[in-house]
């Protein structure tokens, strides 16, 4: 008996949603409200493109060089992105998630963190998507269950869509007061003002022909308490996802690249830590044996008429 080459599928629907859970790297392989698309989908015998939709642990974004120094031990993890070379988006993004439990609208999975070069710690990580007319709610849960303290960062990686056409052809609103600079290899040089730059999407703004690869923080909450990205198509409707405190960075990335997927979807990341945290130590978690932490997201359907 063969399966997909995404693993195993979780079909949830609620609502006039439609989300496929894959298991490798617990991905969303695609979302969607009355048939249309609101992440860039991709096929369960695909090898997953460009880590969309994958969960990110234990460390989101890139460590620089693979290299960092933890409890006074140096370490090196293997170059994941090779191009650059940096270790990149954590560990269990082509982990094969196994199933807790699951239901027409909900899913629970987790995969283990094994001690190894580079990462001498243990964990476990469990990630939940539940659906209901609201959305999208994921969860994702890191928990020390070895002997020693353990750096963490968590994070998601989808690519949204806001509607027809491409990322040129949709305005978004980025609620962050200051964006993370880097060098031709994405090493960060240091924060900035995001005012009067290109970076600058705190009122709702034509994407153009922008490029974007930057993390973005000094989230700026809505009157609910949350962050909140929206991105809308030429018949403003969209999407939006939205997200707690824990989650106090952002990376954006116009999905930019040398083929006909260039620009299809716009990159939106919420992460617990900077990037190169293990590093910089900016916002990075130390959880202690036994100890736990989660962050959660919502993505849903929007209309700006409406919302």
């Amino acid at each position: 008996m063969t399966s997909p080459i995404s693993g195993t599928q979780f079909v949830l629907k609620a609502g006039g949603y439609e989300a496929v859970v894959a298991s490798v790297g617990a991905s969303l392989r695609s979302f969607t409200f009355g048939g249309r698309d609101l992440v860039v989908p991709f096929r369960e015998d695909e090898l997953r493109p460009f880590y969309s939709g994958a969960i990110l642990a234990p460390w989101p974004n890139r460590v620089v060089g693979g290299r960092y120094t933890f409890n006074g031990s140096p370490q090196q993890l293997p170059i994941t992105e090779v191009a650059r070379g940096h270790a990149l988006h954590g560990l269990v993004v082509w982990a094969d998630f196994e199933e807790i439990e699951s239901s027409d609208t909900s899913v629970r999975m987790t995969a283990s963190i094994t001690a190894q070069d580079g990462y001498p710690h243990q964990l476990n990580i469990y990630a939940d998507y539940q659906l209901d007319a609201a959305g999208l709610r994921v969860t994702v849960r890191a928990e020390n269950n070895g002997t020693s303290a353990t750096p963490v960062g968590l994070g998601s990686h989808p690519y949204l869509v806001g509607g027809p056409g491409l990322v040129d052809d949709w305005t978004v609103e980025i609620p962050a007061n200051e964006v993370l600079l880097v060098d031709e290899l994405l090493v960060p040089t240091g924060l900035s003002h995001v005012s009067g730059s290109v970076f600058d999407f705190r009122e709702e703004r034509l994407i153009g022909d922008t490029f974007v690869d930057h993390a973005y923080t000094s989230l700026i909450a809505s009157s609910d308490g949350l962050r909140r990205v929206r991105l809308l198509g030429p018949d403003r409707s969209g999407v939006e996802m939205t997200w707690g405190a824990e989650l106090d960075w952002l990376q954006i990335h116009t999905a930019d690249r040398p083929d006909m997927t260039s620009r299809t979807g716009l990159a939106v990341e919420p992460m617990t830590c900077a990037p190169d945290a293990f590093n910089s130590g900016t916002n990075l978690l130390t959880l202690d044996p036994g100890a736990s932490t989660s962050a959660s997201w919502t993505i849903a359907a929007c209309r700006a008429d409406l919302n």
